[in-house]
């Protein structure tokens, strides 16, 4: 079903349009469920406009007496904002539903979209249909989005063992991927909440119990859970997405503690329906759906809260797949900002996550973007890289981050005698520094893309992470 047919009735009347404005005549948050085609377009033009800029004002600032002074400055406005993310307390995590109240537990719609996942399918339902809820006030619905291994055979199978199963079985053909699968399937499901969990996850059996009591905030649309790896063994790849993951963790405790931006992350995500039915549902034009609704969310007054409760997940295990599936992150990441810039500019979502995307925006996507004409710049005229304080300033942040993140799983997973904490310490250290090494894709990463988006037509490719199962 494309995004621009959502169905007609009672709860969807709230949605919003584009193109419509509110009562103090501003544009609302654009809703993909019957925004026109043609706001999701140009953003080729977009991204070379952003690179044009990003590369000229880099080569002006070296030909600039105070620019030097112009970047420390700003890098020493970014040193304050980096001190009240990194040294913020976050919320301690609220208690688990009690038994006393099982009968006011909330119904929950669990949310998995899945195309030839064969090695997985029967590891993730058995998982999912065992948790430690009541099983009346849940259901799973996965859908088969026109797999062509064994996947929907074994689905049909699994229906009849587990009451909770629901299965949906996409044609061929059918369009919009992951977010095409999942706007199909929202109006066939019941519950208050939805979670939405790659086929490849496995989780604990009291998640639901843990993450619900986030949303006693009538604020918080969302809650993102800490997304771990289930091998972290295999190789020196996914050993680096273990410490790739806690740093992320620990920035987005940290930011959503100053009142940032949380964000989601596509697997392990919780959604309120009512903000979702008020952001139109999942974007079909774009190839990230949880980045481009952190967006929405945001926009329209939500809060997206994070929990160390984590979603186990394979790590990709070799430089192919981890190549594909950063390429598609980071390039989701930038349509965001290309697709939502005349909202976020207007600071609709308020200083405070104006201000936090604004920093981040720098870290993760303007400093790869000026990487090359600042460092052919230095060549040339033997000097230092004119962002040498701000790259360094992100050094430190993410050496701080990713080592504090390391640690505070391993608390949050166990209790130890101090001697035991003074070795995890320092074997934090020591993947800490491996991290930090295998973090340097991202700059290639993130280069290549924003370079690539300005040159290239607009493409939804997606290329599929193969998931083995044998973890």
């Amino acid at each position: 079903m494309p995004a621009n047919s959502w169905p007609e009735n009672d709860s969807y009347k709230e949605l919003w349009s584009d193109l419509e404005s509110d009562d103090e005549g501003e544009n609302l948050v654009p809703n993909p469920g019957n925004a026109p085609q043609s706001f999701y377009e140009g953003r080729r033009r977009k991204a070379a406009i952003v690179l044009t800029v990003v590369w000229s004002g880099t080569i002006a600032l070296h030909f600039l007496s105070w620019g030097t002074w112009l970047v420390l400055g700003f890098t020493g406005i970014m040193v304050i904002h980096a001190v009240r993310v990194l040294f913020a307390q976050p919320s301690s995590l609220p208690v688990p539903l009690s038994d006393e109240t099982r009968d006011k537990w909330p119904f929950v719609s669990l949310l998995v979209s899945a195309k030839n996942e064969e090695a997985v399918i029967d590891k993730l339902v058995e998982g999912l249909c065992n948790l430690d809820y009541p099983y009346d006030r849940y259901e799973l619905w996965v859908i088969d989005d026109a797999s062509t291994d064994s996947t929907p055979e074994l689905l049909d199978k699994l229906q009849k063992e587990y009451p909770q199963l629901k299965v949906l079985h996409r044609s061929a053909g059918s369009s919009g991927g992951k977010s095409g699968a999942l706007n199909q399937v929202i109006p066939l499901t019941k519950g208050e909440f939805l979670a939405i969990f790659d086929a490849d996850a496995s989780v604990n059996p009291d998640l639901l119990r843990r993450v619900l009591p986030l949303f006693e905030r009538p604020q918080v649309g969302a809650v993102q859970v800490r997304k771990a790896v289930s091998n972290p063994d295999v190789n020196f790849w996914t050993g680096g997405q273990v410490a790739e993951m806690a740093l992320d963790s620990f920035f987005q405790q940290q930011r959503t503690a100053i009142g940032g931006i949380g964000e989601l992350r596509g697997n392990g995500e919780f959604i309120r329906r009512s903000a979702l039915l008020r952001c139109g549902g999942f974007n079909e034009e774009t190839i990230t759906d949880d980045l481009d609704l952190t967006v929405r969310l945001h926009l329209d007054g939500w809060d997206i809260d994070f929990t160390l409760v984590p979603v186990y997940e394979e790590g990709v295990t070799n430089v192919r797949a981890l190549w594909h599936q950063r390429n598609r992150w980071a390039e989701g990441g930038h349509q965001r900002y290309l697709d939502y810039w005349p909202l976020l500019v207007r600071n609709r979502l308020g200083f405070r996550k104006s201000w936090d995307m604004l920093m981040f925006w720098i870290i993760q996507y303007f400093l790869p973007m000026a990487a090359v004409p600042d460092s052919l710049m230095a060549v040339i005229r033997q000097r230092l890289p004119v962002y040498s304080p701000i790259s360094t300033l992100m050094l430190g942040m993410s050496l701080f981050a990713m080592f504090s993140g390391l640690r505070r799983i391993a608390k949050s997973e166990m209790t130890m005698g101090e001697k035991n904490l003074a070795f995890n310490s320092f074997a934090a250290v020591l993947q800490t520094l491996r991290g930090m090494v295998y973090m340097l894709h991202w700059i290639v990463v993130m280069a290549s893309v924003t370079a690539r988006m300005s040159i290239r037509q607009k493409r939804l490719k997606w290329v599929k992470t193969v998931h083995q199962g044998k973890v």
